[in-house]
């Protein structure tokens, strides 16, 4: 196994560790950063320990972080983390939340691990290895995406209605209704679930490079593409449009 996956692997163990420690707890501290999004001391305790655990094996690395500043960013190899995304549903008792970590070579994610304990399940990639996921009784298996080809056949995941006017007017309806099956699975789940093949489309209109990172280099393990609405690099872009690849200049059509 390539061994920064590896790296990455260990480092989601640990997270899982912390995060479920505070998961439900009645005590949880939570507050409201200037961005109005909610951060909780798990948000902060994950991903101090894994900044300790990079400074510790891989020193020379840079790491970019949601709720700490970015480090060594000159470095041609860069960690991007998200220690909870979906931290709404972190502190309301939802299981639909991970930890997101990659790796990023010369600005390309190529290491990508997805860790919702919650739900008991993970995924992970590199470009040697391969795309995997954990299934909730404990079973790994290799993940591709569909084989789906027409727009009327596909199935259309996204998380919510909010943002969707930075792509242009009237898109998230024009997709919902160009396809056979619309879904709000949300977050990091909704690509994932491409990768996996259960699901042929994602689209996030407002995401940072931490929110997509990880997934972004599962999804290209497995066969997908992630592009943004003018086919750009999606961390670029701020957005991320995910398909199966046999879908994917439809959807950007579509959109356009």
């Amino acid at each position: 196994m390539n061994s920064d996956l590896e790296l990455a692997l260990e480092m989601a163990a640990v997270a899982d560790q912390l995060a479920m420690s505070r998961y439900r707890a009645l005590d949880l501290s939570v507050e409201t950063k200037p961005d109005f999004t909610p951060v909780t001391e798990a948000d902060r305790a994950v991903e101090t320990t894994l900044r300790e655990l990079l400074a510790s094996k891989r020193p020379g690395d840079g790491v970019i972080g949601e709720e700490f500043p970015n480090t060594n960013e000159a470095a041609s190899r860069t960690w991007i983390i998200d220690p909870i995304d979906a931290t709404k549903n972190y502190v309301r008792g939802v299981p639909v939340w991970a930890t997101l970590i990659a790796l990023a070579v010369d600005g390309k994610p190529e290491v990508g691990v997805v860790s919702a304990p919650a739900m008991g399940r993970r995924w992970w990639a590199s470009p040697e290895d391969g795309a995997f996921t954990q299934d909730v009784d404990g079973s790994i298996r290799s993940i591709t995406v569909s084989a789906v080809r027409d727009l009327a056949d596909a199935s259309f995941s996204f998380s919510d209605s909010v943002g969707w006017e930075a792509l242009g007017s009237n898109v998230l309806s024009r997709v919902t209704s160009s396809v056979w099956r619309s879904r709000g699975y949300g977050d990091f789940w909704s690509h994932l679930l491409v990768a996996e093949g259960a699901v042929d489309i994602a689209i996030e209109p407002e995401l940072q490079s931490y929110d997509m990172a990880a997934f972004v280099a599962i999804v290209l393990a497995a066969g997908g593409t992630v592009t943004g609405a003018d086919g750009q690099d999606p961390l670029v872009a701020g957005h991320a449009i995910t398909t199966n690849g046999l879908l994917h200049t439809a959807v950007l059509e579509l959109i356009k």
